[in-house]
This record gives structure tokens, sequence and C-alpha cells, in this order.
């Protein structure tokens, strides 16, 4: 369940929550508004998403500088990706250069992305990976982070650590003693520990 919560996927939630005759530990209904602000932000709409946040709750972009400023970096990017160098610089110069003054490290990311500016490929230039997808990627994960927090939720689903767990004791085990291992993660076969599969 906790899987399904903190990836967004409501439908596969409430079909697990009736099959399994668990109940979430959250509202199915404020995961689907969680899924518009990270839709929001992964198709480079910034603004909407961060119109969003504050109208689902204004304190998580007020009590966390560092994601107010990778999201107005993302929105900086954006400009950037359409074609807008006034506006970029004009937006960079409003919003981002006072954090930048104030956070060695803001200033040091808003460099890079205002070095986009430089370049008329700026998939060839060395600050690249900023007009990546990936980049929207990290924005709008850091975002969903934030938004689980502010509702008590986990941060990240437990099922990967879970299954890392799980592989690292198996590891543990191998030299040490004879059990039926986890061979398929997929469908969770075992192997025998005499040497076929179950």
């Amino acid at each position: 369940m906790n899987f399904f919560v903190t990836e967004g996927y409501v439908e596969a939630a409430q079909m697990f929550a009736a099959e399994s005759g668990t109940s979430p530990n959250v509202q199915l209904d404020a995961i689907t508004g969680r899924m518009e602000i990270r839709k929001a932000v992964q198709s480079g709409n910034v603004e909407a998403a961060i119109e969003k946040v504050n109208d689902l709750n204004p304190e998580i972009l007020e009590s966390q500088s560092e994601l107010l400023f990778h999201l107005q970096q993302q929105r900086l990017i954006e400009l950037i990706r359409q074609g807008r160098t006034e506006e970029a610089l004009d937006f960079a110069q409003e919003y981002l250069a006072p954090q930048g003054e104030e956070n060695p490290k803001f200033l040091e990311e808003l460099e890079r992305t205002v070095a986009l500016l430089a370049f008329q490929d700026t998939r060839s230039s060395p600050v690249a990976d900023l007009m990546d997808i990936a980049q929207r990627q990290k924005t709008a994960s850091e975002l969903n982070a934030a938004i689980l927090s502010s509702q008590c939720s986990d941060r990240e689903p437990r099922l990967p650590m879970l299954l890392k767990l799980m592989l690292w004791a198996q590891a543990q085990l191998d030299d040490k003693a004879v059990y039926p291992r986890l061979s398929d993660l997929v469908v969770g076969g075992l192997s025998d520990p005499k040497g076929g599969d179950t």
C-alpha cells in the first residue's frame, strides 16, 4: 500500500485496499492533487505547480527555501527552453538573485542555470543536463517528497528499500547457511536449497 500511495497510484491503492482488507494511511483523494502538482512540474508548468502547492498547503514553500529555490530555478529553465531570454533574465534578477546572495549554494546553481543563456544550442553546452527531462523529474520528486512529508506520509516508498535489504541479507547468508533463496523478484520464485527452483 505504501508504494502505491507514495508513487501516486490511486487506482492500484484502491484495488489493493479492497482485495487485502487494509486501509491506506492517507486520504486517497489527496493523492490525486499531489499527482497533478507533480505532473505540472514534469510538463514544465512550474507556475501552476507553485499555485497548486500554495492552495494545498502554503507552509510547504514558506518553510523550505531550498525547495522554493529549485522550483524557481526550474521555472527559469523553462523560460530559457521557450526562448524567452528577456523574461528569463528579469525573472532571475527579481526572484533568484536575492536568494543567491543569501546562500552560496544557490548562487552556484543560479550561475550554472544562467550559463544556459550563453549558448545558442543549449543541448551542446556544458550545463545541458539542466535542460534534460531528468531535471524536471528531480524537481518534481523533491516537491512530491515535501508534500508527502507535510501530510505526515513517507517521503519514499518502503518497498525498494525492503528489497535492497532482503538482497543484502541473502548475500550475507549465502556463505553461512543453506536456505530457500529468493531467486526471482518478479514472481517471488524461490530456489531449492538443494539446487533446483521451486
